[in-house]
């Protein structure tokens, strides 16, 4: 079976859409404070020994809570899923109380203005910092994180998507982004996130990976046959790799054109660009997949961009059994929206 090519008879009324979100996403370009050809802040080479530099200091002065986990694997739909486990029980109370406590001062506190000096990496671009994330639950978990406050729910651009690969660039990483609440955003403030690959030693190097051979070389958005949830996916030019500025514009159009298929649009609030519903994004410097979203979880197991992936994180014996019985592909459908036709 083929891939489906889902972007190129889409008719009048995705033309429109698409030429609105194109619209608003260059507005939001716009408002940018900095020409978009202004070199890194962050020298090529120098990020991965920023990173293990800061998480050895964040470590030692306790600013940094990994969570320990257990690891197994689940075969289902030609994908070998990785299944986290929280694997201590004081340390999962902790954690979580820590954690609620948090999210209860979240409202009038942003953790990332001003951030966490412990916790910074790197000044990547004048529009961006990188963090590492406190509760990481992935050794060098980090965050990308707008300077000045932008809302997750506002669509990303060429700043965005330059800091992004300014950082996977410089490592083999899997960037991520939760746009909205019931996509796993845990914070207001805008911030793409990035894990570095593999995610298992045993497995390629993203899970889902097994799958993205029957897509499209030619960067045509599609969906990928085995892939039960919905979904839109594209290939980006290889000879872009290691060229992050270019990456970033040809990004941005890929971008566009995944939110077209998956049926989202711009929605206008006070002059910027918002999301229309919730959806997940992953990038590697290969290929970009977006997944719309209905719900934040299901049975409650709470799923977040890595999910689709091929990486999931469960609480305590009963959720790992419950993905047992479900399968963790259906679970990835209850959570996934519905393509637009």
């Amino acid at each position: 079976m083929t891939a489906t090519r889902v972007a190129q008879t889409r008719g009048t009324r995705h033309e429109a859409r698409g030429k609105c979100i194109k619209k608003a996403a260059r507005r939001a370009e716009l408002k940018l404070p900095i020409p978009m050809n202004t070199p890194s802040r962050t020298p090529p080479g120098n990020l991965w020994p920023a990173i293990l530099r800061q998480t050895q200091h964040a470590l030692a002065c306790g600013a940094l809570h990994p969570i320990q986990t257990s690891r197994t694997t689940i075969e289902d739909g030609g994908v070998r899923f990785l299944i986290r486990q929280v694997s201590s029980l004081e340390r999962k109370e902790r954690d979580a109380r820590q954690r609620k406590t948090e999210a209860a001062s979240s409202f009038t506190t942003n953790p990332f203005l001003p951030c966490d000096r412990n916790l910074f990496v790197a000044d990547i671009s004048d529009t961006h910092l990188v963090l590492l994330n406190k509760f990481n639950v992935i050794d060098h978990h980090l965050l990308v994180v707008t300077r000045r406050f932008e809302s997750q729910e506002n669509l990303l651009n060429v700043a965005d998507f330059r800091a992004l690969f300014d950082c996977i660039t410089q490592f083999e990483g899997l960037g991520f982004y939760n746009a909205g609440t019931a996509a796993g955003a845990s914070q207001p403030h805008k911030h793409l996130q990035i894990v570095p690959l593999p995610l298992d030693e045993s497995a390629p190097d993203v899970p889902v990976e097994s799958l993205l051979a029957t897509a499209p070389v030619d960067g045509t958005v599609c969906t990928v046959p085995g892939l039960g949830f919905a979904h839109a996916f594209a290939r980006l030019d290889a000879k872009l790799a290691d060229r992050p500025l270019e990456l970033a514009c040809s990004g941005l159009d890929t971008y566009l054109h995944l939110l077209d298929a998956t049926g989202l649009h711009a929605v206008d609030v006070n002059g910027e660009a918002r999301q229309s519903a919730p959806y997940n994004l992953l990038v590697t410097t290969r290929w970009m997949m977006l997944v719309p979203r209905c719900a934040e979880g299901a049975e409650g197991i709470a799923v977040n961009a890595l999910g689709f992936a091929g990486s999931l994180f469960v609480r305590n014996d009963m959720q790992m059994q419950t993905i047992r019985r479900l399968g963790p592909m259906n679970l990835l459908q209850r959570v996934a929206g519905i393509m637009a036709h």
